[in-house]
C-alpha cells in the first residue's frame, strides 16, 4: 500500500495570514496529485484556538492563524473537495503524533511500501512530519514531492529540501 500525506493545505497558509504566492501556485498540483493517487490519502490540519498568542508557538510566531472553525482553518476548497471521506488529523503542533499512531495501526494489517508528503509549509510542518515518519518508520521509503510543497519563503523551502535530503528522505 502507498500512503499520501497532505499537510495543512488550509486557507491561512495559502492566501491568508501566512499565505504566499508559491503556496497559491501549488494548489492545482496538490489537487491533481490527490485525485490521481493510487493508495491511501491522509491529511493534517493545523488547529489552534483563541489562546494561540499565549502558547509557545504563538509567542515565537505571533500571527494568529488556523483558529478552529474560522475560514483560515478550513482546507482550501479545491483540496477539501478532493479530501472528502479521507482521514484528517487535527494537530496543534508542527508534527502529528496521531498520524504516526494511525500508521502504526495500519502496519498491523497492511504492508506500507512508501509514504509521500505534500503540502505546506515545507520548512515547518512538512519537514516536522517527515522527520517524525522517518524516526518511526525508518525502513519505509519516504518521499517529498517538492512540486507540491511551498515554504514560508522560497529560501526556507529550499533549505528544508536540503535538510530532508540529508535525512535520507527522497525529494522528487
Amino acid at each position: 500500500m502507498k500512503v499520501l500525506v497532505v499537510v495543512d493545505m488550509q486557507n491561512d497558509f495559502i492566501d491568508g495570514a501566512l499565505g504566499t504566492k508559491e503556496a497559491e501556485a501549488i494548489v492545482p498540483f496538490v489537487a491533481d496529485k490527490i485525485r490521481n493517487f493510487d493508495g491511501m490519502v491522509l491529511s493534517t490540519r493545523d488547529t489552534h484556538f483563541e489562546n494561540y498568542l499565549d502558547t509557545q508557538e504563538g509567542k515565537l510566531l505571533p500571527i494568529k492563524h488556523c483558529i478552529k472553525e474560522t475560514n483560515g482553518w478550513r482546507l482550501v476548497p479545491e483540496i477539501e473537495e478532493n479530501l472528502k471521506n479521507k482521514k484528517v488529523f487535527e494537530k496543534n503542533t508542527f508534527g502529528s503524533v496521531e498520524l504516526i499512531e494511525y500508521l502504526k495501526d495500519i502496519l498491523k494489517k497492511y504492508e506500507i511500501e512508501k509514504i509521500e508528503l505534500i503540502g505546506v509549509c515545507t520548512d515547518i510542518c512538512v519537514i516536522s512530519n517527515a522527520l517524525l515518519l522517518k524516526a518511526n518508520f525508518p525502513e519505509i521509503p519516504l518521499y517529498v514531492d517538492s512540486s507540491c510543497c511551498a515554504g514560508s519563503s522560497l529560501d526556507a523551502h529550499e533549505a528544508a529540501l536540503k535538510v530532508l535530503k540529508s535525512c535520507q528522505i527522497i525529494v522528487c
